[in-house]
């Protein structure tokens, strides 16, 4: 017994080995390949941005729904659609992502997916905008919300793709190089064609001609990455089993550090509840606004590539944790100042509201850092997309209110929800200083 059981000893400490020099040949693999893949990355990004401007969420696509039909609650579903896509339909997909050994063929996929769906935008609107607009509205929220289901799973690809490919410390330059330079691309873009569009009758047509066009012009980018084979599929397959969709509350109740951003992601949510009815509430209280809208988009893009120029080298710096708790801090900016513009003469309220649309520039980089810093919070590879879906699940659930916010609005106004959303991701705010740093060496070898 004792012979039997030294040699079971030594079986598995020669399989132990084995694997340890697997996981270092594959790390190194993986280290080699660095350099190519973050330049395919930050391409891919880019090349999506520019097509990501064409469709602003804060203000072309409320602006589409009210050329169909101006209603705050309809315009309520925006948010709703949005969220639900983009956070439910990664926690279904998360175990496949998590056992598929190649996944850059699911992200070609996905991103052709993007593509369609503004082709299928572009041919509706020219044909039923004069005849059916009530019809075309119906249409256009379908589609975004299959949009949005597909660009869930997308985002998850890409953040999985960025888990195994970059290294923690790396994360921040690529969010620097990819945001900066595609802001600079898209505000080109916006200016020589999005602007004129936006003016024309027909402009949405192209508008959405133009999005489809670089999407899908962003999926052969991924043909180019150098992705190693997933290691950690066997480990991924049986983190998978052992969390089942059905667990999400159980993951959560089990990681403290993971409840306590879901909450931080979800005061992130009453802010985004806010976005589609800014540009309805200046035109209401201002009158037309068409000419403000590009003014809008490009101050907006200015204030992300600005923004991640300070965020990317102090994530990799300082952590995640701390460039959340300054980014959430500053979306409390936009809410504050619409209902503090309502103070001042109409001429003047105008003439600053631009203003209003700086912090608005923070979101897609808050959406990321959250998305990296789940990257890090994981206790292991194999339940890296669980992490970011569960917190992207949890960011769904206040969007369910966003009809009843947007009815609320066409029935109160703005003022009484601006302020609610404000007080929310302060609150948000003050949870975030709670957070762990995952690169503390002490929190590390608790989690581990």
């Amino acid at each position: 017994m004792r012979l039997l059981s030294f040699e079971n000893k030594m079986i598995s400490s020669k399989q132990t080995l084995k694997n340890n020099e697997k996981k270092g040949s594959y790390c190194t693999e993986v280290a080699s390949h660095e350099p190519r893949n973050i330049a395919c990355l930050v391409t891919y990004q880019v090349v999506a941005r520019i097509g990501w401007i064409f469709k602003t969420e804060t203000v072309v696509m409320p602006a589409v729904l009210d050329a169909c039909i101006a209603s705050g609650m309809l315009r309520g579903f925006l948010p709703v659609l949005n969220r639900i896509g983009t956070s439910l339909f990664p926690l279904v997909v998360a175990p496949l992502v998590s056992r598929t050994k190649s996944i850059r063929w699911l992200l070609v996929g996905t991103t052709i997916g993007l593509s369609i769906c503004f082709a299928v935008l572009s041919v509706a609107w020219s044909r039923l905008l004069n005849d059916h607009p009530f019809f075309l509205a119906i249409i256009f929220l379908g589609t975004y919300g299959l949009f949005s289901a597909i660009n869930g799973c997308n985002q998850l690809l890409v953040a999985t793709l960025q888990g195994r490919l970059i290294s923690a410390g790396r994360r921040g330059r690529v969010l620097v190089v990819s945001v900066t330079s595609g802001s600079v691309f898209a505000i080109i873009a916006a200016f020589v064609a999005l602007g004129p569009w936006l003016q024309e009758p027909d402009g949405f047509v192209k508008i959405f001609a133009a999005t489809s066009f670089f999407f899908f012009a962003a999926a052969v980018v991924p043909l180019f990455f150098k992705e190693s084979e997933n290691l950690f599929s066997a480990e991924s397959r049986r983190a998978s089993e052992a969390v089942r969709p059905l667990s999400f509350w159980q993951v959560l109740s089990h990681d403290s550090s993971l409840a306590r951003l879901a909450v931080v992601a979800a005061s992130f949510s009453a802010a985004m509840i806010l976005f589609p009815h800014y540009q309805a509430f200046a035109r209401e209280q201002f009158g037309n606004t068409s000419h403000s809208l590009l003014t809008w988009i490009v101050v907006q893009n200015i204030a992300t590539g600005l923004a991640s120029l300070v965020v990317g080298p102090l994530a990799d710096h300082r952590g995640n944790r701390l460039v959340i708790i300054w980014l959430l801090g500053c979306c409390t900016g936009t809410p504050l100042f619409v209902a503090a513009l309502t103070m001042a003469s109409q001429s003047t309220a105008m003439q600053w509201f631009w203003l209003a649309y700086m912090p608005l520039g923070f979101n897609p980089i808050m959406l990321r850092i959250i998305s990296n810093y789940a990257l890090e919070l994981a206790p292991s590879v194999g339940l890296q997309p669980r992490y970011v879906s569960i917190v992207g699940g949890v960011m769904a659930i206040p969007f369910v209110l966003s009809p009843i916010v947007g009815w609320g609005i066409d029935i109160l106004g703005g003022i009484p929800f601006f302020l609610a959303g404000a007080a929310i991701i302060a609150l948000g705010t003050l949870v975030a200083f709670g957070l762990p740093e995952p690169r503390n060496r002490h929190f590390n070898m608790q989690k581990s």
